[in-house]
């Protein structure tokens, strides 16, 4: 299913080192309840089936093991777990799947001079904050870049109105997407920030539908994104609704039903009908393993245990050292594409625009081209039967 260049293993038991058949302990801590359990669920099935994957090879030169932890979203809860994990042997763990959570747990990583890898925590905080801290998610600062010049250049939007919760990953996003859209001539009307935990958006509903912008860019999570998605759809808004990848779960696309319709969004690429034989076999193996296709963020709690099991192949059974694996990642074939971190810990990716029909995620530039293609094709068969009439 995938080639691995494993590198031979001396079976010897060294100070700070692992006996070759004593099972390399790894962690994660993921928010399986609470307002985020729709991302945690989904990561830790796809953790669980890189696990598996791993366990099945008979190249692997260790035995492994994880356990998983459920932070309920809570960042403290979350630091004090992988805390725990770090103590009870985790060589490395994944975690934070929220920007909040992820800031609280890399003080623990530098204590422990342990790996944390975070599958989904996107801030542009995160970026160089520990040489021990590692994401194979795309940092917000191309995220919304990417849809900052979108905005502005491919649908010519003017003018714009965001609507951002009070929350690390939201003010991070939407920040640089500000900053890029204004860089490219568009101007933000308004800024509405909204607290955590609120449950009536209508008032700000109110005030987009009063300064009637062009576009809104929703930076918020999944639930509060549909919500706003569905109140503004409810408001008859005719504008365009641009958003983030917190909104790439087909169950709240297909929560969200008709008024999904041509909501644009950033995200890394992973498609489940790629050719690409090793992606089609992560995709049967989980499906045959869950009962249901992966989805983004499966996606990525894959690749994170793939990265760690990669890394300690490179370095050998030596907690302190895996970093120096992470790090040395090159070109690393993901099912989420080629990961390789910078100096900085950010996995070298660059999120594409999609933009929802008929209920399913579509890639914007190569529809585009799609039907370019298209159209192409019928003038060039118009024209054969106006000569073959001639």
């Amino acid at each position: 299913m995938r080639r691995y260049l494993w590198l031979a293993v001396l079976s010897i038991l060294v100070v700070g080192g692992c006996a070759k058949d004593e099972a390399i302990r790894f962690g994660a801590v993921l928010p399986l309840t609470g307002p985020y359990e729709i991302y945690g669920q989904s990561i830790k099935k796809g953790v669980e089936c890189a696990v598996q994957e791993i366990k099945s090879r008979k190249d692997f030169p260790y035995q492994i093991e994880i356990t998983i932890v459920d932070s309920e979203g809570d960042p403290e809860k979350a630091r004090e777990a992988l805390d725990q994990l770090y103590d009870n042997g985790a060589f490395a763990v994944i975690g934070g799947v929220t920007t909040a959570e992820a800031l609280a747990m890399v003080t623990e990583a530098d204590r422990a001079e342990r790996v944390l890898i975070s599958p989904s925590a996107s801030s542009p905080e995160l970026t160089g904050i520990s040489r021990n801290f590692y994401r194979v998610f795309p940092s917000d600062s191309r995220e919304g870049t990417t849809m900052g010049n979108f905005a502005a250049r491919k649908l010519q939007i003017e003018s714009v109105v965001i609507i951002t919760k009070e929350d690390p990953f939201a003010r991070g996003i939407q920040e640089v997407f500000k900053t890029e859209f204004e860089r490219n001539g568009g101007a933000v009307a308004e800024v509405i920030e909204y607290p955590a935990g609120a449950a009536d958006f209508s008032g700000f509903i109110d005030r987009v539908m009063t300064i009637s912008p062009q576009a809104v860019y929703v930076a918020a999570y999944a639930d509060d994104t549909a919500k706003l998605i569905q109140a503004l759809r409810e408001r008859a808004y005719k504008g365009n609704i641009l958003t983030t990848a917190a909104f790439a779960l087909p169950e709240v696309i297909e929560q969200v039903g008709a008024d999904a319709e041509k909501v644009f969004l950033t995200r890394a690429v992973f498609e489940i009908d790629s050719e690409d034989p090793m992606i089609g076999a992560f995709v049967e193996a989980f499906r045959e393993k869950n009962g249901l296709s992966p989805d983004l963020y499966a996606a990525h709690g894959y690749d994170s245990m793939m990265v760690l099991a990669e890394g300690l192949v490179e370095t050998g059974p030596f907690p302190r050292d895996l970093w120096k694996g992470v790090r040395g990642i090159r070109d690393y074939a993901g099912v989420t594409g080629t990961v390789q971190f910078d100096e900085k810990g950010d996995a070298q990716k660059f999120p594409r625009v999609y933009v929802v029909e008929s209920g399913n995620l579509v890639d914007y530039e190569l529809e585009v081209e799609r039907r370019r293609g298209e159209l192409l094709e019928r003038l060039r068969q118009l024209e054969e039967r106006q000569r073959a009439d001639g």
